[in-house]
């Protein structure tokens, strides 16, 4: 800290006098009080009474008495108060301790920072403070606080006499409550005991106070002073003010500045000068007049010093927009892992570093916020961006402002999820040795165990025999409740829940593959990420650090790399879900991306949402839509802005308007190569339509490629023998040239007629190798 000891050069030899002219007659009054009292008791109780009863009535000698007897009793009052105050403080001073510094003095904001670590998102605090060292702080700065608030800071004890005793009159007599602190009982009071208003209270901050002044420099005390005052505008501490008042750090502060905070200090909000500029100039006029009578600047200082202009003042909650969604979501992460309180984040003045990027963040805004015309207002709209490498949320879409609905529609607000739940009983088949060629019956109007209506696919459309790479590109409900059958809906959310789904899902409903369990736009990408990330399970999480003040780590984002699945088997599903974005539901997504891309489409059963996930291998995103009344229940979405009668491609299009922005500058990465070394119908043959049916449509595929493959063969064989043909007739048509050049026209020697020039004719004709001038040729072999 900046040292300050010019003021106490200044005014010790002032002060250390009048100190001592103040001590010195409070003690010979106390001992003229108890001669007093004593003396005057004697007399009372010897000769006074006895002379009053021989006399009998004496006017001016019972006038004596009278008066007598009032002196000593009030000089005992006074000595009993003395000898009281004596040893109240005598007793305080025993048995006063410094304690540990008050929470809320030590309070400081929590700053949340995008990934890049530098660029802030907002922050918590209980109240606005950023705790900072002194040192760099330009000496005018405590200067002025001593000279508004102590002019004796340097040479005090700790405590002023004078003012104390000063207020106490005032106190007594107009029943107000009027302060006489030092800058370092102030500081006690803040630091060490919160607000006190009692007199024992205040007794008692006396006595930390001189006890203060006793152990630590008032270099120490003045910055933990500044660190802690309040300042108005929702500012606790010189930092934070600064930043309040003129948007600089306080190390930036000019004179006048520095002057002007330090005179509004007894009432910082009425004496604003935003509020009240007429005082806030007295004030500060104030401050520099003492600064230039107690020697801290000079007279030239001062008559330069032009009162500052300050910044709006201004009430912006960081709340507001969609900040307050990525601040309450690290909050909850925090919290629920257990690492920090609520208490901890707004009071621990930590740097927490998250995993969101900021430029991914505002694509995902942007892409949200732009609703179709026609879109109706109830439709809400959630998002999510994942690295599926590590789990890291790089970006999230859940709302528009947190002010105005606070539910968040990333990690709070439900959905049906519909057919985004087929993959995990996709999964399940690979896991049970079932070939993805093995054949389904694909038609609507299909029954099925433990259900009593009919299953119909989307538009009741009937795919005839597929397997269950096109079933899954297509999104067709008959062949994937034929697998869940065959599976069981158990075990389908066995795996959504290994695979990080920790929503509810209905272990006994065959719907349950086809998604009937609302769960959250953050549980479902938890889920695929597994599958996307080859089977490797890591924790999703928006949080990568947090360091407390001095740059220690605290906190360090989960790991988990579990791996939970097959690669293989995911491998698999990820191969069966990029033909939905070649030629599936979400046809032409692969080619506008540039690069493969996995994904599948969701429509809730009752067309109350809709949904979309999607991945490369470096990027996993999900987009859902859902539509709800105004008491949160579940509606139609209706057709809006071409997007058909469920909307089922709104989210489609939300991913391509996401991905083709925010992958630029990502590297084409391809998926792992999958190998399908399942069993046609499954281990058993009783998978989809069984080893037998499907065992035929694979002869007839294999034997059609054999009659392909030998075509092909036989092809190349003939091109073959006519290229070594035309090769011999061209040997034999140089061995013939050579022998005799006339052989054929062909042979490169072939004679010309003429003069074996170039044939030219006067007429501008020409024969070249034996034709005619008229231009007609004939053969002359």
């Amino acid at each position: 800290m900046a040292s300050y000891t010019r003021r106490a050069r200044n005014t010790a030899g002032a002060a250390q006098s009048g100190a001592a002219s103040t001590h010195g007659p409070r003690t010979a009054r106390t001992a003229t009080s108890h001669r007093r009292v004593s003396g005057g008791a004697k007399k009372t109780g010897a000769s006074g009474s006895h002379k009053s009863h021989k006399n009998g009535k004496n006017g001016k000698s019972g006038k004596r008495r009278i008066l007598k007897w009032t002196l000593g009793i009030i000089g005992g009052l006074i000595g009993a108060v003395l000898l009281a105050g004596i040893g109240l403080f005598v007793y305080l001073y025993a048995t006063t301790e410094i304690p540990q510094p008050e929470k809320f003095a030590l309070a400081e904001k929590t700053t949340v920072y995008y990934a890049d670590g530098t660029t802030e998102i907002g922050s918590y605090a209980e109240q606005n403070r950023d705790i900072i060292s002194c040192e760099s702080l330009p000496d005018y700065v405590g200067q002025a606080i001593v000279a508004s608030e102590d002019r004796t800071f340097y040479s005090n004890s700790g405590i002023d006499l004078k003012g104390i005793a000063r207020a106490f009159i005032t106190n007594v007599t107009t029943g107000t409550r009027q302060g006489g602190s030092t800058i370092t009982q102030q500081y006690a009071e803040r630091y060490y005991m919160g607000e006190t208003t009692s007199y024992i209270g205040k007794a008692r901050e006396a006595v930390l106070a001189i006890k203060i002044a006793q152990s630590e420099s008032k270099d120490e005390v003045l910055c933990n002073y500044m660190n802690t005052i309040y300042l108005g505008r929702n500012s606790y501490g010189i930092q934070a003010a600064s930043q309040a008042y003129f948007d600089k750090d306080a190390a930036d502060l000019t004179l006048s500045e520095a002057a002007m905070l330090a005179g509004i200090i007894p009432a910082p909000s009425t004496w604003d000068p935003a509020v009240n500029e007429e005082m806030a100039q007295q004030r500060f006029e104030r401050v520099l007049s003492i600064m230039q009578e107690d020697g801290y600047i000079t007279s030239e200082e001062q008559s330069e010093a032009a009162f500052p202009t300050t910044i709006d003042s201004t009430q912006q909650n960081v709340y507001q927009g969609p900040n307050g969604y990525l601040l309450t979501m690290v909050q909850r992460e925090l919290i629920n892992a257990e690492a920090f309180t609520q208490e901890d984040l707004d009071t621990g003045g930590y740097k927490i570093v998250t995993t969101i990027d900021k430029t991914k963040q505002d694509i995902m805004q942007t892409v949200g916020d732009t609703r179709p015309d026609d879109m109706p207002d109830s439709i809400q709209v959630g998002g999510i961006a994942v690295d599926p490498d590590t789990g890291a949320v790089l970006s999230v879409y859940a709302g528009s402002d947190y002010l105005t609905q606070q539910l968040n529609n990333c990690d709070q607000a439900v959905f049906e999820p519909g057919s985004t739940m087929k993959p995990f009983a996709l999964l399940g088949a690979a896991q049970e040795g079932v070939s993805f060629s093995t054949l389904f019956n694909g038609n609507s109007h299909q029954h099925f165990s433990g259900i009593t209506a009919e299953v119909n696919n989307a538009l009741e459309n009937n795919w005839g025999n597929i397997d269950l790479y096109q079933a899954t590109a297509n999104s067709v409900n008959t062949v994937f409740m034929a697998v869940n059958e065959k599976l069981t809906p158990q075990r389908t959310a066995e795996i959504a829940h290994e695979a990080g789904i920790t929503g509810e899902i209905d272990e006994d409903s065959p719907y349950n593959v086809l998604g009937i369990n609302a769960i959250t736009v953050w549980d479902l990408a938890q889920g695929h990420t597994t599958i996307a990330n080859d089977g490797v399970k890591n924790t999703l999480h928006m949080v990568e650090s947090v360091q407390d003040s001095d740059g220690n780590d605290l906190y360090n984002s989960p790991a988990e790399n579990e791996q939970v699945f097959d690669s293989n088997d995911c491998a698999l599903v990820q191969k069966a879900m990029q033909g939905t974005t070649s030629y599936g539901t979400a046809a032409g997504v692969s080619t506008l991306l540039g690069r493969p891309v996995a994904g599948k489409s969701g429509t809730a059963n009752d067309e109350n949402a809709a949904s979309f996930v999607g991945y490369t291998p470096n990027l996993l995103n999900v987009w859902a839509i859902w539509n709800p009344d105004e008491n949160g229940n579940p509606q139609v979405v209706p057709e809006f802005a071409g997007y058909g009668v469920s909307s089922t491609g709104y989210p489609s299009h939300l991913f391509s308007e996401y991905m083709s922005q925010a992958l630029v500058g990502m590297e084409v990465e391809q998926f792992t190569t999958a190998t399908d070394n399942g069993k046609v119908g499954g281990s058993d043959g009783t998978w989809g339509l069984g080893t037998s049916v499907a065992q035929q449509q694979q002869e007839a595929e294999e034997q059609k490629k054999a009659e392909e493959e030998a075509q092909k063969q036989a092809e190349e064989e003939a091109q073959k023998q006519a290229e070594e043909e035309a090769q011999r007739q061209a040997e034999e048509l140089a061995a013939q040239c050579a022998a005799n050049p006339s052989y054929s026209t062909e042979c490169p020697n072939y004679p010309t007629t003429g003069d074996g020039g170039d044939g030219g004719n006067d007429d501008g004709s020409s024969t070249t190798g034996g034709n005619s001038g008229d231009g007609s040729s004939s053969s002359t072999n």
